[in-house]
């Protein structure tokens, strides 16, 4: 008997797929990293202005995040934030050293916070809870405490980027996010790259591009939606503006300078001005007077300007009320010469115009440079003029999205912008300020005029492009053609609260979706078995 024994079959060889994650970087390194992607996002704001590191800087610390434990995101988001902050609102410094620091504390806080809530472990925490987290916070920034402060945000780098338009459909909180997840796909798609040729056989190919992919087209997408968005319409109208800079020495608080000298560098400027005109624009503060602005010789010549040029002129007044509290408004004369509309600033600039708990604070600060509080206007900022509805936001009113669409929901069909940003010495908040005024201007579908005694003063279009812009302090008449429009934007419609509850979902469907499928950012790798 014989028996035929066959030769074993041969075992094809097996590559199993394991889950492996690379080494974590040192904390040390996290947080260098994460501070130079807050210095890059800082980079972007005016006036440096280069849009492009914003993107860069958001997808860096998107990757700092990643495979991070809640502690060392949180402590990542607070590097990231004294980045991005100790710059972006180094202005601060010309006023109070403390109060830059606490400033930078609790900008540096939101941020840690939105570090420790991004579920970063996955692509869909990087490219979705990362922005969704970043969101919140700016919201929270911007609201809170004492009103928020929104100077130093993400959105003022981008208002003259290519993602801008997407302010049409949500305002500057969508375009924290989309901003933010261009900066997660661009990140995510360059560490693929980077791990496309391993270090040595069998190592991990990485993060697989696909989801980044997905994230940088919806970017693309809404920026196009936001292109082809409702602008604001157009009712055909024009008129001619005048947005009149007086000039100046800059740098000098509202105690070391004459009222009588402002007023009157802001009326020789206008001496300038011929017509035919519509519109002047005076900056704010730029009259100073101890009763109601009619009954004053300053009312009467500007008054008289207003007939000479037979013009609506708007001009920022204060109006002292007793020893310790005055009224910031923005007053409008018909070309009649009459006294036809006014508003009063709702928004003040706490520590600037008004000193919250003030009994408190003047046993542990200096107050001098703030003797007085103003008193807070209610209501939109609207001047129903001859000239047509105008939208007011009074100077620090332009960073915050709400007074503005406030005042265009009213009725406004142009934007008026009266500010005064002398007391600084660098160009730092001036050009932020232009960038929040691009940023009011796409929003609400407006062109907007802004006017400043020492600049800049600018007239920018309804797509947030500045047509023209004055010198730091020269005296100087901006003139132009501008727009009235009564159409609305999806923004001026809805508002931010929809873009903030979208946000809110987006980083608990992100965070469940972290928690479901693991903690740990997976890289696939195979490895050839013997045999």
């Amino acid at each position: 008997m014989v028996a035929v024994i066959g030769s074993p079959r041969r075992r094809r060889p097996t590559w199993p797929t394991i889950t492996a994650t690379d080494e974590p970087p040192p904390l040390a390194v996290v947080l260098g990293a994460s501070v130079v992607a807050g210095a890059a996002v800082a980079l972007s704001l005016p006036p440096f202005g280069w849009w492009a590191l914003g993107v860069v800087g958001l997808g860096g610390v998107a990757l700092c995040l990643r495979r991070q434990p809640p502690a060392r995101r949180a402590a990542a988001g607070a590097a990231f934030g004294l980045g991005q902050f100790a710059i972006g609102l180094w202005w601060v410094t010309e006023f109070n050293g403390a109060g830059y620091v606490a400033l930078l504390v609790l900008s540096m806080l939101f941020m840690a916070a939105a570090g420790a809530a991004a579920p970063a472990g996955r692509p869909a925490g990087v490219l979705v809870g990362w922005p969704a987290a970043l969101t919140l916070a700016e919201w929270l920034r911007g609201h809170v405490p004492l009103g928020g402060l929104p100077l130093g945000g993400v959105p003022l780098g981008q208002a003259a980027g290519p993602l801008a338009p997407v302010a049409r459909l949500g305002g500057a909180l969508l375009l924290t996010g989309v901003t933010a997840a261009a900066g997660a796909g661009v990140a995510l798609l360059a560490a693929a790259a980077a791990r496309r040729r391993p270090a040595r056989p069998g190592a991990g190919h990485g993060a697989r591009p696909g989801w980044a992919a997905v994230a940088l087209v919806a970017v693309v997408v809404v920026a196009g939606a936001g292109r082809v968005a409702p602008d604001g319409g157009g009712t055909g109208t024009t008129i001619r503006v005048a947005a009149v800079q007086g000039g100046g020495t800059r740098g000098l608080h509202a105690l070391q300078t004459d009222p009588a000298t402002v007023f009157q560098r802001q009326v020789d400027a206008t001496a300038a001005l011929h017509p035919p005109l519509d519109l002047v624009l005076w900056p704010e503060d730029v009259v100073t007077v101890d009763q109601p602005i009619a009954q004053t010789p300053e009312g009467a010549t500007i008054a008289q300007l207003a007939v000479r040029l037979h013009a609506t002129v708007v001009a920022g007044i204060v109006e002292n009320v007793g020893s310790d509290r005055f009224r910031n408004a923005a007053v409008a004369w018909s070309p009649a010469g009459t006294v036809v509309a006014r508003y009063d600033k709702g928004h003040r600039v706490p520590f600037g115009e008004y000193i919250p708990a003030r009994g408190l604070v003047r046993h542990l600060a200096n107050l001098d440079l703030v003797p007085r509080d103003a008193i807070a206007g209610r209501g939109p900022g609207l001047l129903d003029t001859p000239a047509g509805p105008f939208g007011t936001v009074i100077s620090y009113e332009v960073f915050f999205p709400d007074r503005a669409r406030a005042a265009i929901r009213a009725g406004g069909e142009l934007l008026l912008v009266p500010t005064n940003a002398s007391s600084y010495r660098t160009s730092q908040v001036p050009t932020q300020e232009v960038a929040a005024a691009q940023l009011r201007a796409i929003e609400t579908g407006r062109d907007t005029v802004q006017a400043a005694p020492t600049g800049y003063s600018a007239l920018i279009d309804h797509r947030g492009r500045i047509r023209t812009r004055s010198t730091l302090g020269r005296a100087e008449a901006l003139t132009g053609v501008v727009t009235l429009r009564r159409g609305g934007t999806l923004f001026v419609r809805l508002g931010e609260y929809p873009v903030a509850a979208l946000a809110a979902v987006a980083l608990v469907l992100a965070s469940g979706l972290v928690r479901r499928r693991g903690h740990l950012f997976p890289i696939r790798s195979r490895r050839a078995s013997p045999g």
